[in-house]
């Protein structure tokens, strides 16, 4: 298939997966219960940190700690006092449990007292640069830093947030900058983000987006790690310059449906 041709068929696809009727069955129909920009961007990181797993279990998981923080959890998170924490004790989804859950909510309560948005903790070392300038590689580093940044955090709680300096695909974390950075018409990912461009994104990998990504030879190295990632992403990026991640859901799409 040549690549003007794979070009069509993959836009095709992302026409086709890109709709609101994407939203329900998927992780991303969490933030969406939500109109407040840090109610999106907390519930939006939280869900996809948890998504691994059955998707109407880590549904289901996210509706329930929305639940335990009163349906309100940026409100939760700012204005909780140290009683109101016992609602979150016994929260699990798989490896996440209510020790990793109490230091997010810290370390949220810590970044919301000094910024307005969550978009400035993935610009550290980086605050001056035009949208198109942005590395997400250093973004994502440099995240990772700044979210252990607390005293005695749990060393437990590292493993749930990654890294590309551990060779990481950071599946969930640019997944979850692609839901707050995309921006388009369909109403699905949230473009509530304007100092990172869509351009300058790292597309999720999965065993599904890889599994499809390989039969199109958009991804050739052996491992599954960072460079995989950012292979895949510049061989997106020869397809649309402005907005390569847009193909995740064409990948995506294909691979959970089987069509491949």
């Amino acid at each position: 298939m040549s690549d003007f041709n794979l070009k069509e068929f993959l836009d095709s696809k992302v026409e086709e997966y890109n709709q609101p009727n994407f939203i329900p069955n998927d992780p991303i129909c969490i933030p969406h219960l939500f109109t407040k920009k840090q109610d999106i961007e907390i519930m939006g990181f939280i869900a996809s940190i948890l998504a691994w797993g059955q998707r109407k279990t880590i549904i289901n998981k996210c509706k329930e700690l929305i639940e335990r923080m009163g349906g309100s959890p940026y409100d939760f998170i700012m204005n909780h006092k140290e009683e109101d924490l016992r609602s979150l004790l016994g929260f699990k989804h798989r490896t996440f449990n209510d020790t990793d859950l109490l230091y997010f909510v810290e370390f949220f309560r810590y970044h919301y007292s000094r910024f307005d948005s969550l978009e400035d903790a993935f610009l550290i070392g980086q605050e001056n640069l035009k949208p198109s300038e942005i590395s997400i590689e250093k973004s994502l580093n440099e995240f990772k830093l700044y979210f252990f940044s607390l005293p005695d955090f749990p060393l437990r709680t590292r493993k749930h947030v990654s890294s590309p300096a551990q060779k990481s695909t950071c599946k969930r974390l640019n997944m979850f900058l692609r839901w707050m950075v995309r921006q388009d018409d369909k109403g699905v990912d949230f473009g509530i983000w304007n100092r990172i461009a869509p351009s300058q994104l790292i597309c999720p990998c999965d065993v599904h987006v890889e599994r499809v990504a390989r039969k199109f030879h958009l991804i050739t190295l052996e491992k599954l790690q960072w460079k995989a990632a950012v292979e895949l992403s510049e061989n997106l990026y020869q397809l649309d310059e402005s907005d390569p991640v847009k193909y995740d859901f064409a990948l995506f799409g294909l691979g959970v449906e089987g069509e491949m």
